[in-house]
C-alpha cells in the first residue's frame, strides 16, 4: 500500500522525467530542422564598394547632349547624384572606375563628333589658365576599353582617350582675328583597332611667320606611332609627359615613343591642357563606346 509521502516522491520524480524528455525533443527539433542550422551557421556577408582614383575638382566635362552641355567643378564633383551626368559618367563600384559612356550626338564648335571627356582646369570654374611646354605637364591614366561599337564592316570603330590640346591666349587670337581661343590639338591618343595609337602637330611650312603659325590652317597631322602591344579590352596605362620641345608617351610602363625636333620646338608658342575620357570618332548610327578610367593624375 502507498503511502502519501511515497505518492509524493514517485509524482515529484515524473514531473522531472517527463521535463527532461520536452527538452530532449525540442533539441532533437532543432537538430532535425535544416533551416535552423542555417539561420544558426549563416554570417553576414560584407559587400565592398570601390572608388575610382580621380579629383575631379581640376575637370570640366563634355557631354553629346545639348549644344553641347558642359559641366564644371564643384557640380561636376557631385556626378554620382547629378541627373545630367548620371548617363554619360557614373561610378563601376564592383571594379572601382570611372565610365565615360558616348554616342553621336552634339559636338562642339570645331568638331563633327561627338564626346563625354574631361577637360582641365588649373584654376577650378575657369578655361584661361593653361600650361606652356617651358613649364611642362604631366598627365598619366590607367583605363580600359569597356564597350565599343562596330562599322559595316565589321571593325571596331575608334575613340580618343586623352588629348594635349592648344589655345590662343586673347592678344594670339585678336592678332590673327580669330573669334575664338581655339588651336589644334599637339597629341591625341587614340583605342584604335584593339591597340594604342599617337599622333601628333606638325607645320605644313616650318618657314612661316610666327604670327601666321597661330593659325590652325598652318598645321597638319603630323608624326604617328602605334605601339605594338595589343590592349584589347584589358587594363593599360598611358602616361604623357611635356618638357619643352619634347613629347613622352609611355604605355605600360615599358614602351616609349618620344616626339621631339623642329615641330614641337615651333608648338612653344601656344597654350595648353590636357584631356581624357571618351571622344568617339564616328558618326555611324547606333555607335557607340564607354571607357573606363581607373585613376587619373595631372601634375605640372
Amino acid at each position: 500500500m502507498l503511502t502519501l509521502t511515497t505518492y509524493k516522491i514517485r509524482f515529484f520524480n515524473s514531473l522531472l522525467i517527463g521535463a527532461f524528455l520536452l527538452i530532449a525533443m525540442s533539441c532533437q527539433d532543432k537538430n532535425d530542422d535544416p533551416s535552423v542550422e542555417e539561420i544558426i551557421e549563416e554570417e553576414p556577408t560584407e559587400v565592398t564598394f570601390k572608388l575610382p582614383n580621380i579629383d575631379l575638382n581640376n575637370w570640366k566635362v563634355t557631354l553629346p547632349i545639348g549644344r553641347p552641355t558642359e559641366v564644371k567643378p564643384p557640380e561636376i564633383l557631385n556626378y554620382a547624384t547629378n541627373e545630367t551626368l548620371k548617363p554619360f559618367m557614373y561610378n563601376d563600384s564592383i571594379n572601382g572606375a570611372l565610365v565615360f559612356y558616348t554616342y553621336p550626338g552634339a559636338s562642339t564648335a570645331n568638331s563633327s563628333y561627338s564626346r563625354t571627356e574631361l577637360r582641365e582646369q588649373m584654376v577650378p570654374g575657369s578655361n584661361t589658365t593653361n600650361w606652356t611646354f617651358a613649364q611642362g605637364g604631366n598627365m598619366k591614366g590607367t583605363l580600359e576599353m569597356d564597350e565599343i561599337s562596330r562599322d559595316n564592316d565589321g571593325d571596331y570603330h575608334r575613340t580618343m582617350v586623352m588629348q594635349i590640346h592648344g589655345r590662343l591666349t586673347n592678344e594670339q587670337r585678336d592678332l590673327i582675328g580669330e573669334d575664338d581661343n581655339n588651336a589644334p590639338p599637339v597629341l591625341k591618343v587614340y583605342w584604335q583597332d584593339e591597340k594604342v595609337r599617337v599622333v601628333t602637330k606638325a607645320l605644313k611650312d616650318i618657314s612661316v611667320s610666327d604670327t601666321e603659325m597661330l593659325k590652325t590652317s598652318a598645321w597638319k597631322d603630323g608624326e604617328s606611332h602605334t605601339f605594338s602591344e595589343n590592349v584589347g579590352f584589358e587594363k593599360f596605362t598611358v602616361e604623357v609627359k611635356v618638357t619643352e620641345g619634347r613629347i613622352e608617351v609611355i604605355l605600360n610602363e615599358n614602351m616609349s615613343k618620344v616626339f621631339d625636333g623642329i615641330h614641337m620646338e615651333k608648338w612653344g608658342v601656344f597654350e595648353n591642357y590636357f584631356k581624357a575620357g571618351n571622344y568617339l570618332q564616328t558618326k555611324d548610327e547606333g555607335s557607340f563606346a564607354s571607357v573606363k578610367y581607373y585613376d587619373l593624375t595631372v601634375s605640372h
